[in-house]
């Protein structure tokens, strides 16, 4: 066993075994802070000037830079997450492809949204001036490492792909779980911005704690944008710490989710077997570590259902629940067992788990909470004390239930008159565990959701019969989330044009974005309109010719013809 306390240099932390990592690396400090931000700031002038071909010809090349780390790639990340080579080597594939998807997008250019509106000099009373609009770059962005996707929302991940995409210098703030994975891929986006011929300041990766690096990036001048996926307690303090700067800057915060599924009660009495096994699949994929996790499911319950009696506690799945009745019991029981033989998983890191043991501890101690799984993680103790993250570690005697960072799946019911009486029970457990709420028709689903505030999804299980009746409910639903699903599950986001990933507060910080897709450039860009401008000073985008060729509304009309 390994240990280090010197948070001057950062470390990875083996999460199945608790030994440290080699090689470190060096902590910035303030200096090295204001010289890369310095550095962003002047590559910004060349990098923003830069063509939508330019930046398409960079982007793929970081592609390829990270394809040829091959294994290397795959070893020290598993050896930093437990995520396992198989998942490592889809993320990774992930991470390239939406890399091409943007160099594709700005390639082809109309992204820009460009506008053109011609003068009419003898228009009356007044003549109208000639005025032009496009999406332009807005300056350095700093973009903060994601625990749970050490690739795909990291180092070369979906923010900092949409703004250098957008034409934007990026500082990565790296995860404390994963700096070796971190530090390889920033070499490889580093060597494609060199390969490329742009000034070495277009990209950089920084390490060090959250609370002191991240926060002087974020709180320096030179910085105008902030991208962040994490808990909510990280997103909000770096809202707090950039709206008190002088100049305030967004913060594009994706800061989890309770992603409710609503199992409608036809579904319930035809189906519910069959979604709870599909449904336990989705709660424990990747240990549960998923911002699209279903943390919440309202169930819906058939007429002649019984409620399950406050002080029933089963741990053994399949036999949970024996004074229940009807198909919302058997729903739960199937979910339970099913649930219970996924088995114990390693999480990320420590701190993870030791959060996810207390969360699991409170919910089976909270008044009217029935527990069908999940004994082995409370009765863990909480996994004893947390570490910070890259910081070192310490084995200590019953960690977890069975390893340093390991825990099972847990499964709790709880009527909807407890559960809305219950802030504890609405907070987000991050990790393989979920709550069945017992609703008895659409009104006990508004109010629960109401206490749940914004999600990145919500989920509706239903046949037509259900939501012949419950169509009002979707529309409620919908004003509260940014995906809904039908008969599917939130788990697996696919990333294409049409998707989006972010949701009302709490769900991220701005509800008109998303961090997925093509559409997550738009966080990175800001709109600006040429008033009666000299035809040379203009960029290529809004030119009379159009020599990119792109789709622009001119004269309210959208056309890819050049002006007349």
């Amino acid at each position: 066993m390994s240990t280090n306390q010197n948070t001057d240099t950062i470390y990875g932390i083996n999460p199945k075994t608790g030994d440290r990592l080699d090689p470190g690396f060096p902590a910035a400090d303030a200096a090295r802070v204001d010289a890369l931000v310095a550095d962003a700031v002047a590559a910004y002038q060349r990098y923003r000037a830069t063509s939508g071909p330019d930046r398409a010809d960079l982007l793929r090349e970081i592609a390829m830079q990270i394809e040829a780390l091959g294994d290397e790639l795959i070893t020290v990340c598993d050896a930093e997450t437990a995520l396992g080579p198989v998942r490592i080597a889809s993320e990774r594939g992930r991470t390239v492809n939406q890399l091409r998807m943007f160099a594709d997008l700005v390639e082809e250019g109309s992204w820009v949204d460009a506008r053109i509106d011609t003068a009419i000099p003898d228009r009356k009373p007044l003549p109208k001036p000639d005025i032009r609009r496009m999406l332009a770059p807005v300056g350095p962005v700093v973009v903060f490492g994601a625990s749970n996707f050490p690739l795909a929302f990291s180092v070369a991940g979906g923010d900092s792909a949409s703004a250098l995409a957008a034409g934007n210098p990026v500082i990565v703030k790296a995860h404390g779980s994963h700096p070796g994975t971190s530090a390889l891929v920033g070499r490889a986006v580093s060597a494609a911005v060199a390969q490329c011929g742009l000034p070495a300041g277009v990209f950089a990766v920084v390490h060090g704690p959250g609370s002191v690096v991240g926060s002087a990036l974020v709180k320096h001048p030179g910085v105008r944008a902030v991208g962040f996926t994490g808990s909510r307690g990280g997103g909000r303090a770096l809202m707090d710490l950039a709206a008190a700067r002088k100049a305030p800057i967004p913060v594009y915060a994706e800061m989890g989710s309770i992603n409710p599924l609503i199992v409608l009660p036809h579904a319930v009495a035809h189906r519910g077997v069959a979604i709870a096994e599909g449904l336990a699949g989705s709660v424990c994929l990747g240990v549960g570590q998923f911002c699209t996790n279903p943390g919440l499911i309202l169930a819906v319950e058939p007429a002649g259902s019984e409620a399950a009696p406050a002080d029933s506690v089963s741990s053994g799945g399949a036999a949970a629940n024996p004074g229940t009745a009807g198909a919302t019991a058997a729903f739960v029981s199937r979910l339970a067992a099913t649930m219970e033989a996924q088995g114990p998983g390693v999480m990320l890191n420590r701190s993870i788990a030791s959060t996810y043991c207390e969360m699991v501890a409170r919910f089976a101690s909270a008044h009217g909470v029935v527990t069908h799984t999940g004994a082995r993680s409370q009765d863990a103790g909480g996994c004893a004390p947390s570490q910070p993250d890259g910081a070192g570690a310490t084995q200590a005697a019953g960690a977890g239930p069975d390893g340093y960072a390991t825990v099972h799946p847990a499964l709790f019911s709880v009527s909807a008159d407890v559960f809305v009486q219950s802030p504890l029970l609405a907070q987000e457990v991050f990790g393989p565990a979920t709550l069945v709420v017992r609703c008895a028709d659409a009104t006990d689903v508004t109010r629960c959701l109401a206490v749940i505030g914004g999600n990145l999804t919500a989920t509706f299980h239903g046949d037509d019969e259900d939501f012949a009746g419950y169509a009002d409910l979707v529309r409620v639903v919908e004003q509260t989330v940014g995906r809904v699903i039908f008969n599917g599950f939130p788990t697996g986001v696919e990333v294409c044009a049409s998707m989006t990933h972010g949701g009302p507060y709490p769900a991220s910080a701005s509800e008109f974005h998303t961090s997925v897709g093509t559409g997550a450039i738009l966080r990175f860009a800001r709109p600006v309109s040429y008033q009666n401008c000299p035809p040379p000073l203009l960029p290529a985008e809004p030119q009379d010719a159009n020599p990119r060729g792109i789709t622009r509304i001119v004269n309210g009309a959208y056309s890819r013809d050049p002006v007349a």
